[in-house]
């Protein structure tokens, strides 16, 4: 299915379970990759089985010595002489590397050739299976496996997906298209897969939210300060309180405008499959603008929105019997995979607006105000107050760019300006994107409302709520962006001034490691 649609699917799914999700998620990934850049063999073979979920599909680039620097991968891929390649190396980390769900495992691995170039253009994608396939694309019976599991990670929480150290001792491997343009090529499955994991993001906030509103419905504390909400009952209800009730639109509001987000992005990302190659670059390029955002936002936000559904329970959400502590268990992971939330603040400030010269943002933000303008002069822009909205979002571009040339100036006299400055950009990027998304569903919420007066109270309802919950975003979680934009532009003096001796200055800890320190804490 394009993804605009196949996303609704994985929402759902997600939200129920998101430790299963991941192992037909990861096929997707798998599936991505193999259309783009394999051979018309593997296609036939490998492809067939993974759409049909026969098969599934992970991808293998943590090394133990290394995580998100690529450039120190040291699995080696030695040609066989047969056409094939003899993959040796320790992958940790793999999502779904071993299971006995499917009939057959493809592993997608990052390795080097032994004359590959230093660094990261020195790596080439492999496909390895678990089991190799006979001539007919079948697992032979009683075939012997051709990558071993070394391990089983024990976590905090996603505990029913399988996050395995996988172990290859000369795995025979397909070399997937050409050799040393490993890392761009897996970009594609990255790419996929920091889509989906801004998708857990919305589905822990959704998760949340379903399971917070029944309790915040039934529970009874105390009365409300503007007198009995419940005469008849000993207390009221707690959604009665201001503070519980900004916590559960909290929830409400990111969750819906990051859905928005998301289905947006999938909108783009329906375009890298367009039978012309132009068409399929300008989606591949504008989805990686935003890909950094939607990853690293969506999914700090889930956390906290996870957070706040606790919070709601009182002592009771600590309690495993309500279910709420999971889905904070199960989010945690999200801002760490696929790039932690630093890793993507790079990505976006560095390699996708400066190194690109601000062409796509420029693009980007043009759109956004043009769009802006259309919203803000509407013909419900003044009964409804999007005027003003509209004018704060169109301002947000300007100082977008406000933004950019002011770190750009401290850079030119500080390199680490950039690092510093670049998960505060992402998350003023975030919040901005978002409330466009909240100004666009305000828009055609007036727009419906204005349209067909004689529609039924429940739909009335439902864009009234809209309407209340768009307002909420815009007083009460857009301010946060203006913070970001503030810390952003700050110098990178006050981060950078330590010395090395100022640290644990009180403290001398053992040199060996953190996990040495804390069994030997345990111990004392």
């Amino acid at each position: 299915m394009p993804m605009s649609l196949g996303i609704m699917k994985s929402e759902m799914i997600g939200t129920a379970n998101w430790s299963w999700a991941m192992y037909p998620g990861l096929s997707v990934g798998c599936m991505n990759t193999l259309i783009l850049h394999g051979d018309e063999a593997m296609k036939q073979t490998y492809l067939t089985k993974l759409a049909s979920g026969e098969w599934s599909g992970t991808m293998c680039l943590t090394e133990p010595h290394c995580g998100t620097d690529l450039a120190q991968t040291s699995t080696k891929a030695v040609p066989d002489g047969n056409g094939l390649y003899d993959v040796s190396g320790t992958k940790v980390y793999i999502s779904s590397g071993e299971h006995d769900m499917a009939d057959n495992i493809v592993h997608i691995v990052l390795a080097k050739l032994p004359d590959a170039p230093h660094g990261t253009k020195g790596i080439s994608l492999f496909l390895v299976p678990k089991f190799m396939p006979d001539s007919n694309g079948e697992v032979p019976e009683g075939a012997t496996k051709n990558v071993v599991c070394a391990g089983i990670e024990t976590k905090m929480g996603i505990k029913s997906s399988a996050t395995c150290v996988m172990a290859f001792e000369n795995s025979k491997g397909f070399l997937i298209g050409e050799a040393n343009d490993g890392l761009a090529q897996m970009f594609t499955f990255m790419n996929t897969a920091r889509l989906g994991t801004a998708m857990q993001g919305v589905c822990h906030m959704e998760r949340s939210y379903q399971g917070a509103l029944p309790w915040v419905m039934e529970r009874r504390s105390m009365r409300a300060l503007s007198g009995k909400k419940d005469p008849e009952a000993v207390a009221d209800r707690i959604i009665h309180h201001p503070d519980v009730r900004k916590n559960m639109l909290t929830i409400k509001a990111l969750c819906e405008g990051g859905r928005a987000m998301i289905y947006e992005a999938s909108l783009i990302a329906d375009g890298m499959m367009h039978e012309n190659e132009k068409i399929r670059d300008e989606c591949e390029n504008e989805l990686g603008l935003h890909t950094p955002t939607l990853k690293a936002f969506l999914t700090e936000l889930g956390v906290e929105c996870s957070s706040l559904g606790m919070q709601v329970y009182g002592g009771a959400g600590f309690i495993k019997d309500y279910g709420m502590e999971q889905i904070m268990r199960d989010a945690r992971i999200s801002t760490l995979y696929e790039g932690t939330t630093g890793v993507q603040g790079l990505d976006l400030l560095g390699r996708k607006i400066i190194m690109d010269k601000g062409v796509l943002l420029r693009k980007h933000l043009k759109n956004v105000a043009t769009e802006c303008f259309k919203i803000g002069t509407g013909s419900n822009a003044m009964k409804y107050g999007l005027h003003t909205k509209a004018l704060e979002i169109g301002a947000f571009t300007a100082r977008t760019m406000y933004a950019v040339a002011r770190i750009l100036g401290h850079a030119s006299g500080n390199k680490e300006a950039v690092g510093s400055a670049s998960v505060d950009f992402l998350m003023m990027q975030g919040y901005f994107n978002c409330g466009l998304q909240w100004l666009r569903m305000m828009n055609a919420a007036a727009d419906a409302l204005e349209s067909n007066p004689d529609m039924d109270e429940a739909e009335k309802t439902f864009y009234r709520g809209k309407m209340n919950t768009g307002n909420f975003y815009f007083d009460r979680i857009l301010p946060k962006a203006y913070a970001h934009a503030s810390m952003c532009v700050k110098s990178p003096d006050s981060i950078m001034a330590m010395t090395m001796d100022q640290w644990d200055i009180n403290q001398k800890l053992p040199s060996d490691s953190g996990r040495a320190y804390g069994k030997n804490f345990v111990q004392q």
